[in-house]
């Protein structure tokens, strides 16, 4: 560019000219010198190309990988297991914990060894009974919960005197019981799997701790329960009713057994096993894309018990079978969960559904597993440091014994150091958040407990959240779902329109927590219609309301469709609205065609609750009586210039309540308590019940509820067709608020507040409502998963015969792999591979015996896979009995629609392994090296030429260095070929 055009002309001329003489001219001794010195290097790069593309490939492809890991940095095992442990970590990394627990984990290390040692101190009260009749004679799920925290223990401190000890006797009791279940209770397999998931993961913590007695029996006790399990999982209700806590508890317990069954040898069983906990849990997963919010219907208490298992399922499938769900729309929204139901002061949660003041399992080990695999922000450390920081000790809210420790072990073995713990960006603000799958509105979440940082929930929703009451009612996933059968609602409570209230962080309206389904438990309203069969005649209750069982109804008739809305959810200039829509909950013949309840916190401390009732004529519904709870504190009567109310007293503080209707009528309120009736946790609730006549066609009901910084001097209201009208004054501030509540209206808006001079506008805006599509060939996402299991199984099989050293152990590895096959047969199939054993020994090829014993055996899997099909088909024209209820599923149940999926393979499932894995044979571990060093010795020869060698004039030199490095290009692909072929 710079010389011109005609300087380019001339230097092109010149340059052929030169060309020309050389090619014309004799060559001499100093003319091969001259201008051959750099043809060798660019010949050897030019041949050697297509050998270092796929280096250069491997190099690049892994460096993308470690940029953005889609395993979320677990490493993928391949089936490569040599020894336990083996389940969340290999016995390399043990040491690397024991360093961890007096560095970077201490503080969780501290929790480990305070439970440890609290069980170390009584071990009577904590050990497992010898007697069979005392061992299931209660719900037992502690035995399995504990001894996982005590088997962590014992791998961190191997020196604590008499840990061990301890542990090995744990095992031992549990191993003698006949049966885990419970004696009340043998329908339920809830408590085996706490127990399964317990033992197994201890056996795995332990095993070199075991002598061979131990190893041997406690297997075998491992293999039995699991196998039970894994037939119970085809007749219960826990292998086919999705995202209920059950499925994701038992089929952890059911892989976790079969991993370690599989690493002891006995594939076909584990092979089994694997392909149905895997049918199960990924259609679950698939169905999970539905619930687009984060949430899980069941509440965040019941919830904390299925993510507990959850986790541990999704972290399990891609250490052993590269299935990666760590990029999951649901997991990627879950943390709001968490983070948006904690009251002030990070010791309560929102108690919708079954639920206790908390969280049953954890909820640190999740918080940690979400921060490290998902949001990487220090997050979920946070919420977790918090949480541990905050916790109730005595009182309320205290974690229960058998629960406190049993997630501290996988807490500890998730929590990534590296993510300082920092709080989410709107910290420290009173946030509106709305789950719109859940039907649920929170307001002021996770906040310090201080004056005037309040607590708003609301919940107004479809039964089971919007994706499930979708995918029955729209008929979605036809080939895997069938109504309400593949679903169970039975914790949720008939809640619809409800909401709870705590200003400055004080529980002042609450739920009434894990009790009997009936509406008036739930800050609900009751209808009162003589005629209607109700379980509180003449009082009608929502439709799933439940008279005899523990479970709400939802299966048939009206319940299957019951269903709240929320219309509204909105902040504007510090006030909060929130409108929810619940006719549609309550039986027909009530004619109520709206029943709207308004919720608008016009101070941090002044709630103003509006229930409007719209009746259809020729109705028989002439009154409502709502309910308010408390579950610690009794309400008291007031009354103030004949408007009636109630309070409770917190120390010198008084919360308080009073109501109106929109003709200035005010009944007298009912404060009571009910006690809950036996087998039940809490013993009851403290309420007020205020029962207001209903007019027809409309009726308005005003109830303002403030705390102690608020005085409310005048209360007054009014109201027409469209609007009904409420004039407010307080010791600071008067307040006028319209609100429309016909569904017809002349103005854009919910509400106006006129506070003083100031002017607060709510306009209407649709809430974003839109179901899901169904996932995309759903059916071949399940099967492209279920392709991850044969070859990691493959390469255990692979493995696990070349460990044969005699006859005895040969025969022993041959009859545990074929140990499910017919018995002829099996002895005709060693006694063969074992005389080609003898062979090959003879012969001195012992290198890849272990594949070429896997060639001769037969392919027990696809035997498996054949048999299973012939299973599905048998059983699939059978009738089958739903459960009752939630824990007596029937023992007729079946559904295996769908364990053999035939479709598309997505992808091919590629057998690669890490640094983690150690499980490389020797052989495969020496041409490793070789590779490596040869690589780095030709790359070594190649730039020696580039540099030094060109300037060299002897020819002679030249050419014994190119035929030593032809030579090593030579041996390099030799052992580039090796390596690929040993997976290497």
């Amino acid at each position: 560019m710079w010389a011109g055009e005609g300087s380019m002309a001339v230097a092109r001329r010149q340059c052929g000219a030169d060309l020309l003489q050389i090619c014309h001219s004799p060559f001499t001794d100093e003319t091969m010198r001259t201008h051959t010195r750099g043809a060798p290097p660019v010949f050897f790069i030019s041949l050697l190309w297509p050998l270092l593309t796929p280096l250069l490939l491997v190099v690049v492809v892994e460096g993308a990988a470690a940029e953005a890991d889609p395993g979320g940095g677990i490493p993928f095992m391949g089936g490569n297991y040599f020894g336990h442990p083996m389940l969340y970590f290999n016995r390399d990394e043990v040491e690397e914990m024991q360093n961890a627990a007096t560095g970077t984990h201490r503080d969780l290390a501290a929790r480990i060894r305070e439970a440890a040692e609290t069980m170390l101190e009584s071990p009577a009260e904590y050990l497992p009974p010898w007697n069979p009749a005392q061992f299931s004679a209660r719900w037992n799920e502690l035995y399995g919960n504990n001894l996982a925290l005590l088997s962590m223990f014992c791998l961190l401190y191997p020196h604590r005197v008499g840990a061990l000890d301890l542990a090995k006797e744990y095992m031992e009791r549990m191993a003698v019981q006949p049966s885990w279940l419970v004696k009340d209770s043998p329908w339920d397999e809830v408590p085996v799997a706490h127990s399964l998931v317990g033992f197994a993961t201890a056996y795995d913590f332990l095993y070199e701790y075991l002598n061979k007695d131990q190893q041997e029996r406690f297997i075998q006790v491992i293999g039995n329960v699991t196998r039970e399990m894994y037939e119970k999982s085809m007749k219960r209700a826990w292998g086919f009713q999705y995202l209920h806590n059950h499925q994701p508890t038992n089929c952890v317990a059911l892989l976790t057994g079969t991993l370690v069954y599989m690493a002891q040898g006995y594939l076909q069983e584990a092979y089994t096993w694997t392909t149905q906990v895997l049918t199960i849990m990924e259609k679950s997963l698939v169905l999970l894309h539905d619930v687009t919010d984060g949430s899980l219907y069941e509440g965040v208490a019941y919830g904390t018990y299925s993510t507990r298992s959850l986790f541990q399922y999704m972290f399990l499938v891609q250490r052993h079978f590269s299935i990666n769900h760590f990029e999951h729309p649901w997991l990627l929204k879950h943390f709001a969960f968490m983070y948006r139901t904690v009251l002030p002061g990070f010791q309560r949660s929102v108690g919708i559904a079954d639920s206790n003041y908390n969280w049953f399992y954890g909820p640190e080990s999740q918080l940690v597993f979400l921060d490290r695999y998902v949001l990487r922000n220090g997050s979920g450390n946070w919420l977790a440091e918090q949480i541990i920081q905050h916790r109730v000790t005595e009182g309320p809210g205290k974690p229960s014994k058998g629960q406190r420790w049993c997630t501290l072990h996988t807490e500890f073995i998730w929590y990534d150091p590296s993510l300082s713990p920092k709080p989410p960006l709107d910290y420290g603000t009173s946030q509106l958040h709305y789950f719109e799958d859940w039907g649920v509105v929170t307001y002021g979440s996770a906040l310090p407990v201080d004056i005037n940082l309040t607590f708003l929930s609301f919940k107004s929703g479809k039964l089971g959240g919007r994706g499930i009451f979708d995918i029955i009612h729209m008929k979605k996933y036809k080939a895997w779902t069938k109504g309400w059968r593949n679903f169970n609602s039975g914790h949720e409570h008939p809640d619809q329109n409800t909401f709870t209230f705590a200003p400055n962080g004080f529980p002042f309206i609450t739920e009434a927590l894990y009790g009997p389904k009936y509406t008036w438990l739930n800050n609900a309203a009751l209808f009162y219609s003589g005629h209607l069969n109700s379980c509180f005649q003449p009082w009608t209750g929502q439709l799933t309301e439940s008279c005899d069982s523990k479970w709400s109804k939802y299966k048939t008739g009206l319940a299957a469709d019951a269903q709240g809305r929320v219309e509204a959810a909105m902040e504007r200039q510090g006030m909060v609205f929130i409108r929810g829509e619940g006719h549609s909950a309550y039986s027909p013949e009530l004619k109520i065609r709206i029943f709207q309840r308004n919720l608008l916190l016009l101070h941090p401390q002044l709630l103003l609750v509006v229930d409007h009732i719209h009746l259809d004529p020729h109705g028989s519904t002439k009154a409502m009586s709502t309910f308010f709870h408390n579950m610690e504190l009794p309400f008291q009567s007031t009354t103030i210039d004949g408007v009636h109310g109630a309070f409770v007293s917190h120390g010198r503080d008084k919360y308080k309540i009073f109501w109106m209707d929109d003709t200035g009528f005010s009944s007298e309120g009912v404060t009571n308590f009910f006690s809950y009736p036996t087998g039940y946790t809490f013993n009851g609730s403290n309420y007020v019940n205020v029962t207001m006549p209903l007019r027809y066609p409309k009726t308005r009901v005003a109830y303002i509820l403030f705390g102690p910084g608020i005085d409310v001097q005048s209360f007054s209201m009014h109201g027409d067709k469209q609007r009904v009208n409420i004039y407010l004054v307080t010791n600071d501030n008067t307040y006028t608020v319209y609100l429309l509540t016909s569904e017809v209206t002349n103005k854009p808006i919910f509400a106006l507040v006129l506070l003083n001079n100031q002017k607060i506008v709510f306009e209407k805006a649709a809430l974003k409502d839109s179901s899901p599509e169904e996932v995309e060939e759903y059916a071949n996402v399940l099967y492209d998963n279920l392709q991850h299991v044969k070859p990691v199984f493959q390469q255990v099989e692979r493995h696990v015969l070349s460990k044969a050293l005699n006859a005895a152990s040969f025969r022993k590895i041959a009859a545990r792999l074929l140990n499910s096959s017919d018995k002829k047969k099996t002895e005709e199939v060693i006694e063969k591979m074992f005389a080609k054993t003898q062979s090959k020994t003879q012969d001195g090829d012992m290198v890849n015996l272990g594949e070429k014993l896997s060639e001769s055996l037969p392919d027990i899997f696809a035997q498996i896979e054949v048999t299973e099909e012939k299973k599905r088909q048998k059983t699939s024209g059978h009738i089958y009995e739903d459960s009752q209820e939630e824990g007596k599923a029937s023992s007729q149940v079946s559904d295996r629609k769908g364990a053999f999926v035939n479709g598309r393979k997505y992808k091919e499932v590629h057998m690669v392994t890490t640094e983690w894995s150690r499980g490389m044979s020797d052989t495969v571990s020496l041409v490793r090296m070789f590779l490596l060093l040869n690589t780095a010795i030709f790359f070594l020869l190649l730039g020696v030429i580039l540099t030094r060698f060109l300037k060299c004039r002897t020819l002679n030199r030249q050419r014994v260095l190119y035929t030593v490095l032809l030579v090593d290009c030579s041996v390099l692909v030799y052992l580039y070929s090796s390596c690929s072929h040993t997976q290497c």
